[in-house]
C-alpha cells in the first residue's frame, strides 16, 4: 500500500465519521424538535427539512453520489421536486376537506 493510498483512506474514514456525527446530531435535533409544539404544520415542515438534510447526507456520502456525474444530480433533483409536489398536493387536498 502506497503512502498516498493510506492518506486517501484516512481522509475517507474521517469524512465518514464526520457525516456520522452530523447524522447523530441531527437525530438529537429531530427528537428535540418533536417535543416542541410549534403548531401541526410547522412541526411537519421542520421534521421534513431535517429528514431531507439527513437523507441528502446519506445519499451523498454513504451511497457515493457525491462522486457521480452531473446526470445523477439532475435525476435526484427531479425526484425531490416530484416528491415535494406530491406532498404539497396531498396537503392541499387535505386542507380542502376532500377525502381520498
Amino acid at each position: 500500500m502506497d503512502h498516498s493510498d493510506t492518506q486517501a483512506i484516512e481522509k475517507n474514514i474521517r469524512r465518514a465519521v464526520m457525516v456520522f456525527v452530523i447524522l447523530m446530531v441531527l437525530t438529537v435535533v429531530t427528537v428535540l424538535a418533536a417535543q416542541v409544539d410549534l403548531g401541526h404544520t410547522v412541526n411537519i415542515v421542520v421534521a421534513l427539512l431535517i429528514a431531507t438534510v439527513k437523507g441528502s447526507l446519506v445519499a451523498a456520502y454513504f451511497m457515493h453520489l457525491i462522486d457521480e456525474k452531473q446526470v445523477i444530480y439532475w435525476v435526484l433533483i427531479l425526484c425531490a421536486v416530484f416528491c415535494v409536489f406530491m406532498l404539497g398536493l396531498l396537503m392541499f387536498t387535505n386542507a380542502d376537506g376532500i377525502t381520498l
